[in-house]
């Protein structure tokens, strides 16, 4: 046996090589009640350096992450080209959600 084969045996098999399942529906509290949070599709996208320090800093200028950025210009394309499909929904809320109101009983009279 192997010094690789030994340490194999030996280690139990690495998130990235294990079967990934699909992530269970979650919700979040905000002020109107829970909400849905839709699945969001990973996906790796390969662009040129100088276009993606380009997309960060206007991304940046507009308060948003990159990957929100990125995905704000394919719906507006979409939307362009009229290919947006009526089952995309809105785009996620920007920021933390709303402060739930406060409930506490003032007791200094």
């Amino acid at each position: 046996m192997t010094t690789a084969a030994r340490s194999e045996a030996k280690t139990p098999a690495s998130p990235s090589t294990e079967a990934i399942a699909e992530p269970a529906p979650s919700t979040s509290e905000h002020a109107g009640g829970p909400r849905a949070v839709r699945d969001r599709k990973n996906i790796l996208l390969r662009v040129d350096p100088a276009v993606y320090d380009a997309l960060a800093r206007w991304a940046a200028d507009e308060l948003r992450s990159t990957t929100a950025q990125i995905e704000l210009l394919l719906r507006r394309s979409l939307q362009t080209v009229g290919r947006l499909p009526a089952s995309a929904g809105d785009m996620p809320r920007r920021g933390r959600p709303p402060r739930a109101p406060d409930h506490r009983v003032d007791t200094d009279g």
